[in-house]
């Protein structure tokens, strides 16, 4: 995109217009949000899902198109950036809090009002998560999220597809947010050049056996046994990026640990 060879001025509108384009399809993970709002509103899990994990795609492959269409060069004026983060704290951050609250995954039986207790832990998740998306040193300089990266609708998700109850569910959201402010690593599974040639077939695993669990609905039987082998698959996968975080952590160390800020182009 960034190497056509026309004449300078009509060179340089196509590449401004690419530009743009990237920054539209940015922009759609808002729409893509905006109607997962919509479906928890209207009680369908599963349609927020499937839009959620359209905005995460959006939100997977928009900053290398930015870069190849060098977004900063050909529009200097819109910062791309700030509008990734508002787009990611959105669909990331706010849908996932919502569904927490809206679907009552922390019903704690000992209280007089069991839905205060999932009003509760989304009003942490929201609160915690600013932090994570004011700090300077979100990303390591090979590219590992430093503390929990905010990802709750990924948490939500594994909430659901796994049916874990109100004390896992509440342990869950504390311990998450205590690791906010802890420099554990976790990895990008994008953009880390670590064990890359593993991580993106497991990503693509991942995300193939992710859309297969949503809509089939929850919980079709756990005594189906292709739904257990998918879930299988996707538990693995996830014990995978577990482990590759854990690795950077606590093996790797030190080692490639000074931070930049590093916030996507759009």
């Amino acid at each position: 995109m960034a190497k056509l060879n026309l004449h300078p001025n009509v060179d340089k509108e196509i590449k401004k217009g690419i530009a743009w384009s990237v920054h539209a399809f940015t922009t759609s993970g808002i729409v893509l949000g905006f109607l997962a709002l919509v479906a928890v509103l209207k009680g369908d899990a599963v349609l927020a899902f499937v839009m959620l994990g359209l905005a995460l795609f959006v939100d997977g492959v928009d900053g290398t198109l930015a870069r190849k269409a060098r977004v900063t060069e050909y529009t200097p004026n819109f910062d791309g950036a700030s509008l990734d983060l508002v787009i990611d704290f959105f669909t990331y951050v706010a849908v996932p809090a919502l569904m927490i609250y809206w679907f009552n995954m922390v019903p704690v039986p000992f209280y007089f009002v069991p839905s205060t207790w999932s009003l509760v832990a989304a009003s942490l998740i929201m609160a915690v998560s600013c932090y994570t998306f004011a700090n300077v040193g979100m990303k390591s300089s090979d590219y590992y999220f430093v503390g929990f990266p905010a990802i709750w609708n990924v948490v939500v998700l594994y909430f659901y597809l796994f049916n874990t109850g109100w004390l896992i569910n509440l342990i869950t959201v504390i311990a998450l947010s205590v690791l906010t402010f802890v420099p554990i690593k976790f990895v990008h599974p994008l953009r880390v050049t670590h064990w890359r040639s593993i991580t993106i077939p497991m990503t693509v695993v991942w995300a193939a056996m992710t859309l297969s669990l949503v809509i089939s609905g929850r919980n079709p039987g756990y005594d189906d046994w292709i739904y257990k082998l998918q879930l299988g698959i996707f538990g693995l996968c996830s014990l995978y990026f577990a482990w590759i975080s854990l690795w950077r952590t606590f093996v790797l160390g030190d080692e490639g640990d000074e931070l930049e800020t590093d916030t996507p182009a759009a």
